[in-house]
């Protein structure tokens, strides 16, 4: 590990001040998410869900640390694409199947974005009416609307 930089270092029980980088990053990550939950007007019921997209966005995000490059690039050696984000919060048509609907069913479900599925092109949204999370390759993104819940 030494020869990549990495270092073991450890620190005193119950005393988180002594990892000041990791604690910093905490916290811009929960500044973060309590900005994402006020701007919406979300319950707090839905952190996880801000804290989980905060991280996503802060990882495409360049830092000073690395240079001016993201951690997202610096991790996998290529830079990273952000086409594909859109606002927290903002209200997503998820697409219905066809196998799942009537013929003269509504095409699509209105939903909440909350964020972005891992190791998929998948979205995560909350179905307004449900309030169930679904995972949706197929949307259609109404960022300058929101739903406060």
């Amino acid at each position: 590990m030494k020869g990549h930089g990495i270092e073991k270092q450890t620190s005193t029980p119950y005393r988180p001040q002594q990892n000041e980088v990791a604690e910093r990053a905490n916290r811009t990550l929960v500044e973060m998410a309590r900005s994402m939950l006020h701007a919406q007007n979300f319950k707090k019921s839905l952190w996880a869900e801000a804290v989980v997209n905060a991280a996503y966005t802060r990882n495409r995000c360049p830092s000073r640390a690395l240079l001016s490059i993201t951690p997202e690039e610096a991790w996998s050696a290529r830079k990273p694409c952000i086409s594909h984000m859109h606002v927290f919060g903002c209200i997503a048509y998820a697409m219905v199947p066809d196998e799942k609907s009537g013929k003269l069913d509504a095409k699509g479900t209105k939903c909440l974005f909350l964020g972005y599925c891992e190791g998929t092109k998948a979205y995560r949204l909350m179905c307004v009416q449900s309030k169930k999370i679904i995972k949706c390759r197929d949307n259609e993104f109404m960022e300058d609307s929101t739903c406060g819940q």
